[in-house]
């Protein structure tokens, strides 16, 4: 009785988590523009989303502040992630500690005290502040993957290399980085994703001057919902499931 209450709660949990993306996904192949008729499959929604000029300029900026922020992040919390796994400094402890708190502070506390810093630091609202923002979110979550690999490294390869006559940067560039590299391109995806996906910050921190996908959809579904935005979004469920599924593999590459 109890395992039937358990399966029949979980399958409900499911249901509300994913339904409403299948509803999405059925949307976007729907004929009529009418979300209460069904009008047959068709591809038409799709081809009117990569027709209209603002939404491909607006995927753009987003694709290429994912790219950026993406980057920017992996390269500070792979050094960062070296650096807690390899040296003891004073102040590890309270790195270690922010590190989390970033992670776990709510995404609109986080928006207003970049606003506020940005103001104070007279930082124009745009391009700067959305890549500034994106990657200060996205480090903590690339640290901790690349930790984790590092974490199941086998110190005495670094030992043997330091034997053969290795300096530290040569430790690091020719051993230490190609054995933790899945975890890096995995880290990577992973703020590309977090990036491409955010709407929260970016809404506080964006300008008038750089529109992109998330905020061009919101501002769409306001005014009612078209058919073209389910189509975008289903485009961006994939790209974003594409990335996951990749950064999975490659985390799953390099812990074997």
């Amino acid at each position: 009785m109890i395992t039937w209450l358990t399966r029949g709660y979980m399958t409900l949990v499911y249901l509300f988590l994913y339904l409403p993306i299948l509803v999405l996904i059925g949307y976007a192949f729907n004929d009529s523009r009418s979300l209460y008729t069904w009008g047959g499959l068709s591809l038409r929604w799709f081809e009117a989303a990569l027709n209209n000029t603002l939404l491909m300029q607006a995927t753009g900026h987003s694709l290429l502040l994912a790219i950026v922020a993406a980057t920017g992040a992996t390269i500070v919390g792979t050094l960062t992630a070296i650096a807690l796994y390899r040296y003891r400094f004073r102040g590890k402890k309270l790195l270690n500690g922010l590190l989390f708190t970033v992670m776990m502070s709510p995404d609109i506390v986080m928006a207003i005290s970049l606003l506020a810093l940005f103001i104070l630091l007279g930082i124009h609202l745009g391009f700067i502040s959305l890549v500034l923002s994106h990657i200060t979110f996205c480090i903590p979550f690339i640290v901790v993957t690349v930790y984790s690999r590092l974490s199941n490294f086998n110190p005495a390869i670094l030992e043997a290399a330091k034997d053969l006559g290795c300096n530290e940067w040569q430790m690091t560039r020719h051993v230490l980085v190609p054995i933790i590299l899945p975890a890096i391109a995995a880290g990577w995806l992973l703020g590309f994703t977090l990036s491409l996906d955010d709407v929260v910050v970016s809404t506080f921190v964006t300008g008038p001057t750089y529109e992109i996908l998330p905020l061009r959809i919101y501002s769409m579904v306001r005014v009612g919902l078209k058919p073209e935005v389910n189509a975008l979004a289903t485009l961006m469920l994939l790209i974003s499931l594409l990335a996951l599924l990749a950064s999975h593999l490659l985390i799953k590459k390099g812990s074997s």
